[in-house]
């Protein structure tokens, strides 16, 4: 992110017995000049060095190596002076190799005239090189340079990609643009800065789908990722929406309320497309001449055809794809939602978000990839900001444990940020169809502190609507995905995701992944974790109850040494719902969770500290 700093470290060595000095080269992409950082020492030839970054885009960096003569002629000199050798030789040695340092320093009149006083200084029998003279030498040394040999990148992105918060909600159901607009002030109350809205495009009416994902009758609206009509394609907007303009002032407005409007980007087509007229080559064909719609099989998606990334006009086809974000994107759009990247070539995605990025840094990508690890592992090497997590269905404390513990080591961490959705609008877990109103309670506070990202499918989420299609379906009964629907939100609901919201905006400690421990509960249906800021200033405690029907009790077990808490001094924790506040002592200590009233608590540590009155108070 902006602001931050990258540490490097690498392993730098030579042979024989001669000191070595090292640095790291950066620049930004935009930029010619190199910086140089010179790289500290740690231990067993590890060596260390940051640098900052400060505008969006990529950082190019590289180490480098070299021995350090001087530094090998100073080290060899004090083993001289020690042993009580005469070293007027090796002054004379010295002073001569500071002297062709000067001849180096090209005018730096400061440092020339520090060079010059230093080799007087030797030749006058000064056998203290002090770090000063060290680091002077070492700017202006004859370098014999090993290059590491590659260039590596970082990606510096906006703070959003780290801590965001979205609401995903169907335009429709709420009439068009200019209604989701007066919707707004509500969204921004609850504390979401991501407004998440799935396809606006045209949609087909060949094989459309119908409520419940039976065959449409006449007046149903279809699914919105059947993208593509008479009337267009992906780059423009179902006319019941409103047009262009109305858009472009939704997408202004809620700026205003310092709201980001996400796009749902579906590189998919319905058979009405104008792109299966005006470009069938981009399309596979089956023996009869048709095109070939989707499957999984046994499902078959009639209402939709993908595109055929292996075609030998998969140049054009690029570029087209490309151009739909571009589009987007110069319409105000910096933020999409990318469905199903997995389907794609990881060829692509590199080369298109690479391009994507070139003419808009600021843009973010979240990839709705529920695949295999190492799949969307690599989508987000690719250069993806954001991705979908098998949060969803990780419902025992264990499970919790053993899943974002993987995520928060490295190298995962450093490359993957995830973003966690309790439901989305193809996804109903059993949990929240069994576990009623403590069950969404219980995934919302989980989903806001175990993740600096995430979202909800907002106005079902709201609704507490757990009812699917059929015993075993994931899917919703009356999808909204197929159908409008006039959700009826829960006032409790809405105030707890309020209230969790603010949570988060007041504590950087649950801002970032970084920070997050688990710790011990004499309770398998308790999960206990903290989140801290680095210095421990912020220091977070939640312990969630995952069992819905039960009230569960137990003791948790903290390190307060880790977390910055004197162990021989009491300290307060303010438990941020309800407001409660307790006094705490030593590391172990009993908490209650009850899902009728709250399957959650979200506490906040604050220390005894003593004024120069002599008063005590916590902070």
């Amino acid at each position: 992110m902006t602001g931050e700093t990258v540490t490097v470290e690498a392993d730098v060595f030579a042979d024989g017995h001669d000191a070595i000095a090292a640095a790291v080269l950066f620049r930004h992409e935009r930029a010619r000049q190199w910086t140089t950082v010179a790289m500290t020492p740690l231990v067993n030839d590890r060596w260390r060095a940051e640098f900052p970054v400060t505008d969006l885009g990529r950082y190019l960096y590289t180490v480098e190596g070299w021995v350090d003569h001087f530094g090998t002629w100073s080290r060899q000199l004090a083993k001289r002076v020690a042993a009580g050798q005469d070293v007027k030789v090796e002054l004379e040695v010295g002073a001569r190799m500071v002297e062709a340092a000067s001849q180096r320093a090209n005018g730096a009149a400061r440092d020339v005239n520090r060079l010059g006083a230093l080799a007087t200084a030797l030749r006058a029998g000064k056998s203290e090189i002090d770090d000063g003279a060290l680091a002077l030498m070492r700017r202006y040394a004859e370098r014999d340079v090993t290059p590491y040999g590659r260039t590596l990148e970082v990606l510096v992105e906006p703070v959003k990609a780290r801590y965001s918060t979205w609401y995903e909600m169907f335009p429709r159901s709420a009439g068009n643009f200019k209604d989701v607009q007066k919707l707004l002030p509500k969204i921004a109350e609850m504390g979401f800065d991501v407004l998440y809205l799935p396809p606006i495009h045209p949609i087909g009416t060949t094989h459309r789908k119908g409520a419940n994902n039976r065959p449409a009758t006449p007046g149903e609206p279809g699914s919105p990722w059947a993208i593509g009509s008479e009337e267009g394609g992906h780059k423009s907007i179902h006319r019941e929406l409103g047009t262009l303009d109305d858009f472009k002032n939704l997408v202004r407005a809620a700026g205003e309320q310092k709201i980001d409007v996400a796009l749902d980007i579906a590189l998919q087509c319905s058979p009405d497309h104008p792109y299966t007229r005006e470009h069938p080559e981009w399309f596979k064909h089956r023996p009869d001449g048709s095109i070939q719609y989707a499957e999984n099989p046994p499902k078959k998606y009639e209402d939709i055809y993908p595109f055929d990334f292996e075609t030998d006009h998969w140049r054009e086809l690029w570029l087209e794809l490309l151009s739909i974000f571009t589009y987007w994107a110069e319409q105000g759009v910096r933020v999409f939602r990318v469905d199903n990247p997995h389907t794609k070539p990881f060829a692509f995605w590199e080369w298109a978000i690479a391009e994507l990025r070139r003419a808009h840094p600021e843009v973010l990508l979240l990839s709705e990839a529920f695949t295999r690890p190492k799949v969307m592992y690599r989508l987000a090497k690719l250069g993806f900001s954001q991705s979908y997590t098998y949060f969803a269905w990780r419902h025992t404390a264990f499970e919790l444990y053993q899943y974002f513990t993987e995520l928060g080591q490295s190298p995962v961490r450093e490359f993957f940020r995830p973003n966690l959705w309790p439901n989305t609008p193809d996804i109903l877990t059993e949990y929240l169809q069994t576990g009623g109103r403590p069950a969404f309670q219980a995934r919302l506070i989980l989903a806001a502190t175990l993740g600096a990202s995430y979202g909800i499918y907002g106005p079902p989420y709201e609704a507490l609507e757990g009812r699917p299609r059929e015993h075993g379906s994931e899917e919703y009964l009356d999808s909204e995905k197929y159908q409008l629907r006039d959700w009826q939100p829960d006032d409790g609901m809405r105030e707890l995701i309020t209230i969790v919201n603010r949570i988060r905006h007041e504590n950087p400690a649950l801002q970032s992944d970084r920070g997050l421990r688990f710790h011990f509960a004499e309770n398998e249906q308790l999960l206990a974790y903290t989140k801290t800021t680095p210095d421990n200033s912020n220091v977070i405690l939640t312990v969630v109850n995952v069992d819905p029907h039960h009230t569960q009790r137990g003791m948790i077990t903290l390190p307060l040494e880790e977390l910055g808490i004197e162990g021989d001094r009491s300290y307060q924790a303010h438990e941020l719902i309800s407001g409660a506040r307790y006094l705490w002592n030593g590391p172990r200590n009993y908490v209650e969770v009850s899902p009728f009233s709250m399957p959650g608590q979200i506490f906040r540590f604050r220390r005894r500290v003593r004024s120069e009155h002599d008063f005590e108070y916590f902070v």
